[in-house]
């Protein structure tokens, strides 16, 4: 998905300075080992990061993200980047506009 949501900007040609990222993750969790994971899956050092945000615990719930494998969310922002935001959503609504429902023919 985060390979997907880049491609975006990189179709217009956004300079890949204008993104900002950012994590969110639980305080209880391998902060420093998940932004090494985004920062390897985006292909920027951690030190291009934004400061972390740490969701604080609640014993109360029970979380089923949690173990090893969970690395929080990771945050992309395009500075200046209201022209491109319509144009996404406008070839968002062609995709969905183009995809009617009960006409299987443009579907494989």
């Amino acid at each position: 998905m985060v390979q997907i949501h880049l491609a975006w900007p990189d179709m217009r040609s956004v300079e890949r300075s204008r993104l900002r990222y950012r994590v969110m993750i639980h305080a209880t969790a391998d902060v420093e080992g998940a932004e090494r994971y985004w920062a390897d899956m985006v292909g920027v050092d951690v030190s291009a990061f934004r400061k972390t945000t740490l969701k604080k615990h609640n014993p109360k719930t029970v979380r089923k993200n949690v173990g090893d494998g969970y690395r929080g969310c990771l945050v992309i922002s395009v500075l200046q980047g209201a022209e491109l935001y319509r144009r996404i959503e406008g070839w968002w609504y062609g995709i969905v506009g183009a995809v009617r429902p009960g006409d299987p023919s443009n579907r494989t």
